[in-house]
């Protein structure tokens, strides 16, 4: 695996990020290129947002005027990657409703660690071009991908997130 630069930034006020989010951020897009065979050097974008924030978000990009967990936002198209002038594929950009995944977490009994973990397996996935929009088969593998990394750094479903002991 080449380089990997995850370029994080906390856009919202509404939810203390708590230590290790920004590690746990890096390690998951770290494991979705290695799991897709990606070795070149990557560039990605996270961003984390409000409810408010993402709401306008999903209204402008994707039509629907309601609040969503996280928004993938693609640099190249037609399974092609862009590349900046240093070579690194620029993947896309992430944007987490913070706010929407301490919601969940609390809603499905699970840590924020494993929420936001999941929401950046999900994105990245979104950004190698896996859709589960249209359901079916497609939805079914993107769904087996997400689990299959997330149990590789130690994030399954019933399991509890460990303490890396690395802050930010």
């Amino acid at each position: 695996m080449g380089k990997l630069r995850v370029l994080i930034t906390n856009n919202q006020h509404v939810v203390k990020i708590p230590s290790g989010i920004r590690f746990l951020i890096r390690r998951c897009c770290h494991a979705v290129l290695v799991s897709e065979g990606i070795d070149n050097d990557a560039e990605i974008s996270v961003s984390f947002v409000d409810n408010e924030k993402i709401k306008e978000l999903n209204a402008k990009y994707r039509n629907k005027d309601i609040e969503t967990d996280v928004l993938s936002f693609p640099l190249g198209d037609n399974n092609r990657f862009n590349i900046g002038e240093d070579g690194v594929i620029l993947l896309g950009d992430i944007v987490i409703s913070f706010e929407k995944a301490k919601q969940q977490a609390s809603c499905y009994g699970h840590s924020i660690q494993r929420e936001v973990a999941y929401l950046t397996v999900h994105s990245m996935l979104h950004l190698l071009n896996y859709n589960h929009e249209n359901g079916g088969i497609e939805a079914v593998h993107m769904r087996e991908r997400e689990e299959a990394i997330l149990n590789k750094i130690g994030l399954s479903r019933n399991g509890m997130y460990m303490n890396l002991n690395n802050d930010d």
